[in-house]
């Protein structure tokens, strides 16, 4: 089998180490992908930072054509694509075009962002002693970006990483996930098509053990972390100094209220807990239900889990797959066992087969119980009824977490106190908190992270303003 070059400095390289990558359905090899040396690492950070005054001095029209570029060929070979993301991940094909198709548009609108990302000006003479005074403020890059992404999205939270940095011409580096590299390579190679700058971008699959030393180094300002929050905060903790965002996931609450389509929301909280089988930040996990509406719902919520169709990630038809690796569906299989054992219900599901676990309907979970306070990243949903729509928003409060929140009802007023009263990212109203547009911003509070993704929150979040003040002038 062929081996994967990494990309240093916009070229393809070889080191002396190898990475095999294997399909958690059914552990046949994928790929392999060659890791880079340490000496070679150092080329890749001192291409950015050698670059990094030309690339801020990208015409608008150089980036965005480049952008675009990236955009259109993964359009173009995107059941390619699609394939290697279900063949690496073990997502399902229909969810890995899904990605695909997301980063398509992901690259298009960092597009169209960057011809408008320019700089504002401001009269200063609303006071004497400005007369003559005009500011002129604009954006400058940090510098180049560490992008460490995670596994369950291998292209799209790449390009959530990746287009904002070009967009605002700052170099970037990708560290993508050991488990699924190869994705982020083959982005690598179209970005390669692009004629960027030497040096503006480069693709480096090294262990995360090798990690620290890419973290710590002062060449690169900011770094952009996605993943779990003790590795999140460690890197907050060892760079206090740079520019770091992070994005570090939650135990995302679905609300449904008594006015609420029950068959719309049983619908969409069973697919979208159990998509990526839920191996996603914002998947739903706690189910918080109005009383009077409660024993109805949670029927017909566990027979839209009992539907969803299990099985190779390959099929079209299936919805549900395996998680990453057999490890991380047994530490689920183990919270599922250990919530049941202190005396919760489960309703359906529970059982494994390899790294598949099957979509899970926990109800009577004891308030301390991981599957409640932590982030599960599998398809596991808790029931919990409330007797109020105060107890319900307090009961999404209710977590260190809070990235993003979904609420079922048709009540304008309760929609808008929604949107004000929960500790969360982002409110979504109708729908799941699983909803995400990709201009939008993204990100969450309290142990969630810092910082927001979307395309124009991240051009912002990637460069701070600069002021420059013309004296003198007639205005």
């Amino acid at each position: 089998m062929d081996v994967s070059p990494f990309w240093l400095a916009g070229s393809p390289a070889t080191g002396e180490a190898e990475l095999t990558v294997t399909n958690p359905h059914d552990g046949r090899v994928v790929g392999t992908a060659s890791v880079p040396s340490p000496a070679q690492v150092e080329r890749a950070v001192a291409a950015a930072h050698a670059v990094r005054k030309e690339a801020a001095a990208l015409p608008l029209h150089v980036r965005a054509a480049a952008l675009a570029h990236v955009s259109r060929r993964l359009s173009e070979r995107a059941e390619e694509i699609a394939r290697l993301i279900s063949a690496e991940n073990g997502k399902p094909i229909f969810w890995a075009r899904g990605e695909v198709g997301r980063a398509v548009a992901t690259f298009r609108f960092a597009a169209e962002e960057t011809r408008r990302f320019s700089g504002t000006a401001q009269r200063l003479d609303t006071e004497a002693a400005a007369t003559g005074r005009l500011a002129y403020v604009s954006r400058q890059p940090h510098g180049p970006v560490l992008a460490i992404t995670p596994f369950n999205f291998p292209l799209n939270l790449v390009a959530h990483k990746v287009a904002p940095a070009i967009a605002v011409g700052a170099p970037v580096i990708v560290k993508p996930a050991p488990a699924t590299p190869l994705t982020a390579l083959l982005l690598g190679e179209i970005l390669a098509e692009t004629g960027l700058p030497e040096g503006m971008f480069s693709v480096l699959p090294v262990p995360n053990d090798r990690a620290g030393a890419l973290v710590a180094d002062p060449r690169l300002p900011v770094v952009s972390f996605t993943g779990s929050g003790p590795v999140g905060y460690a890197i907050q903790d060892q760079v206090p100094r740079k520019h770091v965002t992070l994005e570090l996931g939650g135990n995302a609450a679905a609300v449904v209220l008594a006015d609420a389509d029950l068959d719309w929301a049983a619908t969409r909280i069973a697919l979208f807990s159990n998509y990526q089988a839920g191996q996603s930040c914002i998947a739903v996990q706690r189910v918080i239900v109005e009383a009077p509406v409660a024993e109805a719902f949670t029927a017909k919520l566990v027979a839209a889990v009992e539907s969803l169709v299990v099985g190779d990630p390959a099929d079209d038809k299936t919805q549900v797959g395996p998680l990453v690796s057999a490890e991380a569906a047994e530490r689920v299989e183990r919270w599922v066992a250990e919530a049941a054992a202190s005396g919760a219900k489960v309703l359906t599901g529970g059982g494994r087969d390899g790294a598949t676990v099957a979509p899970t309907v926990l109800a009577d979970v004891p308030r301390d119980a991981k599957v409640l306070r932590e982030e599960v990243f599998g398809p596991v949903l808790v029931v919990q009824p409330v007797a109020s729509v105060d107890e319900a928003f307090a009961a999404v409060n209710d977590s260190k977490y809070g990235l993003q929140a979904g609420v079922f009802t048709r009540d304008l007023a309760l929609a808008f106190r929604a949107g004000k009263e929960l500790e969360v990212g982002g409110v979504i109203i109708g729908d799941v908190p699983s909803y995400r547009a990709d201009q939008m911003p993204y990100g969450g509070v309290k142990e969630s992270g810092t910082g927001r993704e979307g395309l124009r929150s991240a051009m912002e979040d990637y460069t701070y303003e600069k002021v420059m003040v013309l004296t003198g002038l007639t205005l």
